[in-house]
C-alpha cells in the first residue's frame, strides 16, 4: 500500500517528536488492520500542535474547552467519487507527553498509540458506545503488542 502522510509540525518545540518513518509505520499498521477492504493507497495529514491550538479546535468541533491528545477529522468522499484521502489528525504534543508520564508509558509507546487510535477514528471506529469501544480497544491492543509495545489499557484492566 502506498501511504502519503503530510506531516505538519505546528509546535514551538520539536524535541522528542517521533520521526516520519515511525509515524508512517504506525499509521499503515492501523490502516491495514482497520480497513474493511484492501487499500492501494491512503493519504492523510498529521498536524502536531501545542496546547492553544488543540484547545481551540476541541472547543470549536467538540464543544470541550480543554486541550486533548488527538482529534480526528475524517474525509467524506463526495457521492460517486473515490479518493484515497482518509482525513486529518491533530495531535497535541504536550498532552501526549503529559499522558505518557501519567500512564507510566514511554513517549514512543504513547505516540504509537495516539497515531493508531486516531487513524482508526479516520477509518470509522469510535468508542462512544461500549461495544464499539471494546472492539476499538482490542484492535489497538493487538496492533501495539504486534509492534512490540505493551497493552495500552493494561492499567485500566487491573
Amino acid at each position: 500500500m502506498d501511504l502519503f502522510v503530510d506531516l505538519q509540525i505546528a509546535s514551538a518545540n520539536e524535541d522528542s517528536l517521533p520521526d516520519l518513518a515511525s509515524l508512517e509505520k504506525w499509521i499503515q499498521t492501523a490502516i491495514i488492520a482497520g480497513s474493511e477492504m484492501e487499500r492501494q493507497e491512503a493519504e492523510l495529514t498529521v498536524r502536531i500542535v501545542d496546547i492553544d491550538e488543540s484547545q481551540q479546535l476541541n472547543l470549536q468541533y467538540r464543544n470541550k474547552d480543554k486541550p486533548t491528545n488527538v482529534l480526528s477529522f475524517p474525509f467524506q468522499n463526495p457521492p460517486g467519487i473515490t479518493l484515497p484521502l482518509l482525513g486529518d489528525l491533530v495531535i497535541c504534543k504536550q498532552v501526549v507527553e503529559n499522558e505518557a508520564i501519567q500512564q507510566d508509558k514511554t513517549l514512543t509507546e504513547h505516540w504509537a498509540h495516539m497515531l493508531i487510535h486516531g487513524t482508526l477514528h479516520l477509518l470509522g471506529y469510535d468508542h462512544i458506545i461500549e461495544k464499539e469501544a471494546v472492539e476499538m480497544e482490542a484492535i489497538e491492543t493487538k496492533l501495539l503488542i504486534e509492534l512490540g509495545f505493551a497493552d495500552p489499557y493494561l492499567s485500566e484492566k487491573e
